[in-house]
Parts: C-alpha cells; sequence; structure tokens
C-alpha cells in the first residue's frame, strides 16, 4: 500500500507542474484565398441573335400566301 501511495504521490505531482504555466491558446495565420472568377456558361451575345432568327423563321411559316 505504501508502494501504492508513493507513486500516486510522484504521479500527482508530475501532472500538477506540467499544467503550471496555464493554457495559452495557440496563435494561427489565416493566408488569403483567391477565387478565380470563370466566364459565364451562356453566352448572351448569340441568344439575341437566335431569337430573332426564331421569329422570322415563324414569320415565313406561317405566312398564308394563296395566290
Amino acid at each position: 500500500m505504501t508502494k501504492f501511495a508513493t507513486f500516486a504521490a510522484a504521479l500527482s505531482l508530475s501532472a500538477t507542474s506540467a499544467l503550471a504555466g496555464g493554457f495559452v491558446a495557440p496563435v494561427v495565420e489565416v493566408e488569403p484565398v483567391v477565387v478565380e472568377q470563370r466566364a459565364a456558361t451562356t453566352n448572351a451575345g448569340l441568344v439575341v441573335p437566335a431569337l430573332l432568327l426564331l421569329a422570322v423563321i415563324a414569320a415565313v411559316a406561317s405566312d398564308n400566301d394563296d395566290s
């Protein structure tokens, strides 16, 4: 029993000396994040001419010239 008490006392003394300085929060430096912008997947320059082409095709197809 004396060996156990001696071991417990030595263990408790060594454990408290390890925590004697207290807790210090680590300093973490944050690296900046660079986000690359991508071009839009739909090309707006082609949408308007495509709609105009569809309108012309619809107008020609609906022409009822029964001469």
